[in-house]
């Protein structure tokens, strides 16, 4: 249990970090390029949400491997581990765009 949580935890702060700095770093080059920042940050949080998911849990195909072939098999706890993974990585994702928007607010 300890060690679920303490990946859970990673995965929450790796796909927060992915949405929030990518988002501050769309903000600081918008300003480069004469663009308004508050618009391009919104819209780069919502559009970086799902590779941050994907970043968090581990990059590629691997724990959708792992949960079908766990789940077809019979074995439910390794899927349920790697559910409760990709929703520490959801809810990272979504508080990070969601401080974005309030950042951001009335820009997009």
């Amino acid at each position: 249990m300890n060690y679920f949580l303490a990946k859970a935890g990673l995965d929450f702060f790796i796909a927060f970090g992915v949405v929030l700095g990518g988002s501050m770093l769309a903000g600081i080059g918008s300003i480069f390029l004469l663009m308004p920042p508050a618009t391009m940050m919104v819209s780069t949080a919502a559009n970086l949400k799902i590779w941050a998911i994907v970043a968090a849990v581990g990059g590629s195909i691997d724990p959708m491997r792992v949960i079908e072939s766990n789940l077809s098999s019979g074995h439910l706890s390794p899927a349920a581990l790697q559910i409760g993974y990709i929703a520490a990585a959801f809810l990272g994702a979504h508080m990070g765009t969601e401080l974005v928007k309030l950042v951001c607010k009335g820009a997009a």
